[in-house]
């Protein structure tokens, strides 16, 4: 069991840096890729007894890292058909310094982020596709009409009611 823990441990300081820029290189940040290494290795410390008769250990810590990217890759692709959006931290910020909270306040700027979350995905579809378009995807009205075929006019009446719709959610939730 010490010699399996000794070579988990050697596979461990000679391979985390290549799986770190793998991960990296496949769009993950850096938190995201430590978090999918850490739980490559901690599931490979469970099933220590394992390791003895396992003979290229780093090819085998590569499968189960591929697999924890596919199914990363799965969640995301989830995610995204669902019409789920992460809010950026500097539009969050914007948003509490504009309400005049405290942005060091971790508990309101939870709060609000799933008010706003929440508030994103009941939005009805056209709205959110032209919210997220133009402020987390930073296009401009003329882009999303050519890539959509719809009027600037329509796409901006979108806006204006998506964006009434979520001041009406944010005053319910400033309310509570």
């Amino acid at each position: 069991m010490n010699d399996s823990h000794e070579r988990l441990e050697k596979a461990y300081r000679s391979e985390k840096p290549r799986f770190l820029a793998r991960l990296r290189a496949a769009g993950r940040n850096l938190e995201e890729a430590e978090d999918i290494v850490h739980d490559v290795y901690a599931e490979t410390m469970e099933r220590l007894h394992l390791v003895a008769d396992i003979h290229n250990l780093p090819a085998w810590l590569n499968s189960l890292l591929t697999r924890r990217l596919i199914d990363a890759w799965r969640h995301d692709r989830v995610r995204v058909a669902s019409g789920e959006t992460d809010v950026t931290e500097d539009t969050l910020r914007e948003i509490i310094s504009a309400m005049g909270l405290d942005p060091q306040d971790a508990f309101i700027r939870d709060s609000l982020l799933e008010a706003l979350n929440d508030a994103l995905r009941v939005l009805p579809a056209p709205q959110r596709q032209v919210v997220e378009a133009q402020v987390f995807g930073g296009r401009s009205f003329r882009e999303i009409a050519e890539a959509t075929g719809e009027s600037i006019d329509t796409l901006t009446s979108r806006k204006r009611y998506a964006l009434r719709n979520l001041a009406r959610a944010l005053r319910h939730w400033i309310e509570e």
